[in-house]
């Protein structure tokens, strides 16, 4: 298949799990506290633990405006967001090869006090979930990104390992957010989730999900405000932090053959960003870390690359200055702001060389996830 002469590999596309997952592959021990989705609406994101809504605006997002209406979405809701739909729907927006990332599961072991070991469990039942889901699907299509328990280090890269080595994942997926307030993914603690992760030979692909109970950009200032407050500056904001513990904070120093994805939370900003973490590289960063041997931006260009949505008009600028090695494609299906069924469509009209379509469409994602 290919979109106007371009191989196309989504590097974040949604799945939109049942509302019964937990409750059909936890393990039995804790079946009792399996997480729920919620049903406000046909696109609700929303799950529940302990009756607690872990995306807490999911009544309120309720009420945002779907661009492009439901109708594009009659048939996947028809069919519960299966993978057949899954399928077609990668079809209709002419996606060659995708990995699959979570909807409800961003939130179902968000909780910083979540007992590790249930985290660990609404884990594995994601992942066994997602397996089959590709299985049902097209499985040379469709791969998955495993969730890990973030509470505890050791648990999580027992998660990776099986994910990986058993399930055939081709990412591990984190959210850049603190996983506990005070503790961050440069530190210490976390490097031997790293160490795994670069042997596995898989990348960490970062992924926000606002309105969380996860320590969030923005919740200090607009947390009991409208959607639209949080969100502006969630998604962005948090990628910017996590780009700056892995390269700054040195975390790619210390494991070089480390690949890492900031997704969907536009790229535009890297230009900047990278130019501001070099000025303070140059001073105090290298005095301060020693093993700093190279620039941010270097770190950044050897192990990194940033997802870019179909419409995200700035974006040529920033490849024009940072190179197009560095930048992937995303839909975003089937989430609010999608521009499914036309989003790889949307993409070819923005001003960029057929050069650097088809690295940001195809190459860049093929080299981050290792698929040829």
């Amino acid at each position: 298949m290919a979109r106007d002469g371009f191989k196309v590999f989504d590097s974040d596309m949604h799945v939109l799990e049942p509302v019964d997952l937990w409750e059909r592959y936890l393990d039995r021990p804790w079946r009792h506290r399996a997480p729920r989705g919620t049903t406000r609406t046909p696109m609700d994101v929303g799950v529940q633990v302990d009756g607690v809504d872990l995306f807490q605006l999911s009544a309120r997002i309720a009420r945002v405006s779907f661009q492009g209406g439901l109708d594009r979405f009659g048939e996947d809701i028809a069919r519960g967001f299966d993978a057949v739909a899954q399928l077609r729907a990668m079809d209709r927006e002419g996606i060659d090869v995708t990995v699959l990332y979570p909807s409800r599961g961003l939130f179902a072991n968000s909780q910083a006090d979540m007992d590790p070991a249930f985290s660990a469990a609404i884990a594995r039942a994601y992942n066994d979930w997602l397996a089959d889901f590709c299985q049902a699907g097209d499985p040379a299509r469709m791969y998955g990104a495993a969730m890990v328990p973030a509470q505890d280090v050791d648990l999580a890269i027992r998660e990776a390992r099986r994910a990986v080595e058993t399930l055939g994942f081709k990412a591990v997926f984190l959210r850049p957010n603190p996983p506990r307030r005070g503790v961050y993914w440069h530190q210490a603690p976390f490097d031997p989730l790293w160490e795994a992760v670069q042997d596995l030979g898989v990348p960490v692909g970062f992924h926000e999900g606002v309105a969380g109970l996860m320590p969030t950009v923005g919740d200090d200032r607009f947390g009991g405000d409208l959607f639209s407050l949080q969100h502006a500056c969630s998604h962005s904001m948090e990628q910017m932090l996590a780009v700056e513990a892995m390269t700054l904070g040195g975390v790619l120093a210390r494991f070089p053959r480390l690949r890492v994805a900031f997704l969907e939370g536009n790229g535009s900003w890297l230009p900047f960003w990278l130019w501001r973490l070099d000025e303070h590289w140059a001073n105090p960063g290298r005095y301060e870390n020693p093993d700093l041997t190279l620039r941010p931006s270097e770190y950044f260009r050897r192990q990194c690359w940033v997802s870019v949505e179909c419409e995200e008009t700035p974006a040529p600028a920033a490849v024009e200055q940072c190179g197009a090695d560095g930048f992937v494609f995303s839909t975003d299906y089937p989430h609010y702001d999608t521009k499914f069924p036309e989003a790889t469509a949307h993409f070819l009209k923005l001003p960029l060389s057929d050069e650097a379509k088809r690295k940001i469409l195809w190459d860049n994602c093929a080299r981050l996830y290792a698929l040829g």
